[in-house]
């Protein structure tokens, strides 16, 4: 498995290393409690070795692009992103990823599990056209910042991340390799900083000495469900349609074709599924990850869990008809509370 670039320097710290998403990395530094509290109310830098980034080149990029994917790129402002899935021909997820339009190239951002799923799929789908797909995760590295503070974080290191909109790109002014990339609405305060190799440790020095607390990836991952943000791989499968997923933001209806756009398209036009992604709060104990069952019929299925201070959540699907904000569902042995995320967390 592939160590980030910030592995051995992070490693001979004293961080707990541990995988995540396909890479070896910081696991927690301490206590991912007290990180998670960081990313929350206070301001946590992490590494993002986690994520592999891919370089799309090539005249027909845009258009070969825009018919591989469920949001549009042919309409995507430079210096800007947006997030998309990557379906089969029956409308099944195959992956997901952010897609940046950086002028002479596309950007593609997703997870380092996905990586060899993601390039193999749309390799496939270049016949005549005039694309290039390379993987260069190894020289254009990332470190996130997450909290209410971030802004004042980044310009204490001499990155100016104000003003940003979501998923929009600035080049660091005075630094080449190095970019500013405000996170997504779903992602409050997060803000990632790209740079090129050689910088990677410099800018983990210069986040760490303006005040921001190291975070590994146990926090990464509270702060995610705490969120209601689902992962590729563990929420989102294969067997999954995008209108399960709630995920409205990876979707455009006028775009035109894709691979898939027949089956989402349908299911726009006919009605919606039958189940849909939701968060649960457990009030006693949570379940483990699993199909809930009740007279023969599938209730609801938990795929994330976590315990939060004093409170259990989870994230998973539910039938749509049963599965309105407060509703009390019997699963097994556990009750449960349908919450529409994010989570609201009351610190000690």
């Amino acid at each position: 498995m592939t160590q980030t670039a910030l592995y051995q320097r992070l490693a001979s710290a004293g961080a707990r290393m541990g995988s995540y998403n396909g890479a070896e990395g910081v696991a927690a530094f301490t206590d991912p409690g007290s990180e998670l509290r960081a990313l929350v109310s206070g301001c946590g830098v992490f590494d993002l070795g986690w994520r592999a980034r891919v370089m799309v080149t090539g005249k027909d990029r845009v258009r070969w692009l825009n018919g591989m994917v469920t949001n549009t790129i042919k309409d995507l402002p430079p210096n800007r992103g947006n997030y998309s899935f990557v379906l089969n021909p029956q409308g099944r997820i195959l992956g997901d990823m952010y897609i940046y339009n950086l002028g002479e190239s596309l950007l593609l951002d997703t997870d380092r599990s996905q990586l060899e799923t993601v390039m193999n799929t749309l390799k496939r789908f270049i016949i005549m056209d005039k694309v290039e797909l390379a993987d260069c995760s190894e020289t254009l590295n990332a470190i996130g910042v997450c909290g209410p503070p971030a802004p004042q974080v980044l310009a204490s290191a001499v990155i100016d991340g104000s003003g940003l909109q979501p998923l929009e790109i600035r080049h660091v002014a005075g630094k080449t390799g190095l970019s500013v990339v405000r996170g997504p609405e779903q992602k409050p305060g997060w803000y990632e900083i790209w740079a090129a190799h050689e910088h990677t440790e410099e800018v983990w020095e210069k986040l760490a000495k303006a005040g921001a607390q190291p975070v590994g990836t146990e926090a990464l991952e509270l702060w995610r469900i705490l969120r209601g943000i689902p992962k590729y791989g563990q929420d989102i499968r294969e067997r999954d349609l995008p209108q399960e997923t709630e995920q409205a933001q990876a979707l455009n209806f006028t775009k035109g074709c894709y691979i898939g756009q027949e089956i989402v398209e349908r299911i726009r036009s006919r009605g919606q599924v039958h189940r849909k992604f939701t968060g649960f709060e457990f009030p006693e104990a949570a379940p483990q990850p699993g199909k809930f069952e009740e007279n023969g019929r599938a209730v609801a299925e938990i795929t994330s869990v976590a315990q939060i201070g004093a409170k259990r959540v989870g994230l998973g699907y539910v039938r749509r008809e049963t599965g309105l904000a407060g509703a009390k569902l019997t699963l097994g042995a556990v009750t449960a509370t349908v919450t529409d995320p994010p989570f609201q967390i009351e610190w000690n």
